[in-house]
């Protein structure tokens, strides 16, 4: 391991003690960070959120008379067509928006890369701790709170990422605001940048390390 590429971060218990120090060498998540990837795979992720259920009506969809209006010539009005023209108040549109599917997907192995680099990049930011373990005996949301208290971490916007699904964690999780719970399986890139801190316990970070990030974290639809 060289110095260029040594990454440590602390190591912290539930009670927000400092217990050591996570060494490892950064090429073990991705050699290099990339701006641009990183910014095309969490265009893709907003892409896909987008409903894309919008829509407006033409000119031959507004209900109403297709008479025109009144006579061409001796009103003294400018000519009109009908109710429906685009240039009135509640007539169609010219360009009338139609329901699409904004949806693409990117190469798995540039989705994954992209996982990886946002997580070093978080490790290398100095925005990241290291949990020593985190089990909950029953679905409580205090442990879950004074715990983010206690690493410095209380009403700031915080990824935790955990080794798997845990109901338990999920539940104690959901009502305290700007914090986000993913196993390791549905990480994405999109989810650790969009939070300002990562907290990811050591199980988690080994197996990050190993390369232990399932397909479903390839997929389009963010969690």
């Amino acid at each position: 391991m060289s110095d260029d590429t040594k990454i440590t971060a602390p190591i912290r218990d539930l009670a927000g003690g400092d217990v050591g120090t996570y060494e490892f060498d950064g090429n073990d998540l991705a050699d290099r960070i990339s701006k641009q990837l990183l910014h095309d795979v969490v265009v893709m992720y907003d892409a896909n959120r987008r409903q894309g259920t919008f829509k407006t009506k033409t000119r031959s969809e507004v209900s109403g008379r297709k008479k025109k209006m009144f006579r061409q010539k001796g009103t003294g009005n400018a000519r009109m067509g009908t109710k429906q023209s685009p240039v009135r108040v509640g007539g169609g549109h010219a360009f009338a928006k139609r329901p699409r599917d904004f949806s693409y997907r990117l190469p798995k192995k540039a989705i994954r890369l992209a996982t990886r680099m946002a997580m070093l990049s978080k490790f290398q930011d100095g925005e990241a701790i290291v949990l020593n373990e985190l089990q909950l005996s029953e679905p409580r949301t205090k442990p879950v709170f004074d715990m983010l208290n206690a690493v410095g971490l209380g009403g700031a916007s915080v990824l935790l990422v955990i080794p798997e699904y845990d109901l338990d964690v999920w539940r104690s999780a959901r009502n305290i605001p700007n914090l986000w719970v993913a196993p390791l399986s549905e990480l994405n890139a999109y989810s650790l940048l969009h939070q300002k801190h990562l907290l990811i316990t050591k199980e988690a970070i080994d197996l990050a390390r190993q390369g232990a990030f399932a397909s479903t974290a390839e997929s389009a639809a963010v969690g």
